[in-house]
């Protein structure tokens, strides 16, 4: 058997995963449906180890270690809110940690995934962007957060997934990229394409990227101001990549498009700004999700008022658009993207995005 260093399963997509396993397999001389039965436990039915693949022959788990490794995200902290949401605080090899967020709702298990370890885009509300950029997470970090909720005991079980914590997925496109394959491959989680959301501040590049690939994945903009002039002040990246250009990208993308709005008291509340966000969301055919301002992560800035949120939200439906707004969910345990890390790790000093 070739030496070396061991080999990480949990970054290689389904289909690359099972190649792998079952040339290993005949390899040692050992049926290749045993490649195809390990595969089962890195996604489907998660295994913690190697050797608890239980339906394995011992001796070819023994080899499997000696030559892969499913590394492991360290659980740090958990907090429950009265709500049922449960947010965890993971650390990885490296001492950097992320947040993930389950939300339990009518028979849906939501998981809210990070895809960077803090954020370097900056946006003004935003407590994860006030942290600085330290790294892109692998493909392995990414969707291990859903397989180490699945290892719990009890498991959580992933029913839908959002890439809405921590950093900005787009730009960490080719870990996004397989693990959207893990997360959608029936050999992977199997999650269904049109239940799984991808969210961006308008990442142009990584949109095209994502309107590429076939399958039904949702898109969801954060838009937060119907203007270039406000959406500068709110968020550095629109001098990048300008308002404009964002709702093109959005209008071209063939299938469901949701503009967030996080809603800021006397910044972009105003009748007039529901009236031009109302003109882009038609634009895009989207639907509008009208965010409350988690007191946590307001950064200075103050909610919008529970009446003007009605009263932009029936605005915007005069003008034919579908219309929600969040419930907001882990107010008690501080479940603004970023918080629970802000209070356990230390400040390191931030790179530069590439």
């Amino acid at each position: 058997m070739t030496t070396g260093a061991r080999r990480n399963l949990l970054d290689l997509t389904p289909r690359q995963a099972e190649e792998t396993l079952r040339a290993f397999a005949l390899e040692n001389e050992v049926a290749a449906y045993r490649g195809s039965q390990a595969l089962r436990h890195l996604w489907a039915a998660p295994a913690a180890t190697f050797e608890e693949m239980s339906d394995l022959p011992k001796g070819f788990r023994g080899l499997l270690e000696q030559r892969f490794e499913l590394p492991r995200l360290e659980l740090e902290a958990e907090q429950t809110s009265s709500d049922g949401t449960r947010k965890f605080l993971f650390r990885m090899f490296d001492g950097q940690a992320i947040e993930t967020v389950a939300i339990p709702d009518e028979g849906r298990m939501t998981v809210c995934v990070s895809s960077q370890a803090g954020c370097a885009l900056k946006c003004s509300f935003c407590a994860t962007g006030a942290m600085g950029f330290s790294r892109n997470l692998t493909a392995a970090e990414i969707a291990g957060q859903v397989r180490e909720l699945a290892l719990l005991d009890p498991p959580i079980v992933a029913t839908n997934i959002v890439f809405m914590g921590m950093g900005e997925p787009l730009m960490n496109w080719p870990a996004v990229d397989i693990v959207l394959s893990v997360l959608n491959d029936p050999k992977g989680f199997g999650i269904g394409a049109r239940h799984i959301t991808v969210s961006t501040v308008g990442w142009l590049p990584g949109i095209d990227a994502l309107a590429a690939r076939p399958e039904q994945f949702r898109l969801a903009i954060s838009v937060h101001a119907p203007s270039d002039a406000l959406r500068a002040t709110l968020m550095p990246v629109n001098t990048k990549f300008p308002l404009a250009d964002v709702i093109n990208a959005a209008a071209a993308f063939d299938r469901r498009v949701t503009f967030e709005y996080v809603m800021l008291g006397g910044v972009n509340d105003q009748p007039a700004h529901a009236k031009a966000l109302g003109a882009l969301a038609k634009r895009c055919r989207a639907f509008v999700n009208l965010i409350p301002l988690h007191p946590g992560g307001s950064m200075g800035f103050v909610p919008a008022p529970r009446e003007g949120m009605d009263s932009f939200a029936r605005a915007l439906r005069a003008q034919g658009l579908p219309v929600a707004i969040r419930k907001s969910r882990g107010v008690d345990i501080a479940a603004a993207c970023g918080q629970l890390r802000v209070e356990r790790q230390p400040r390191l000093r931030p790179v530069p995005a590439h």
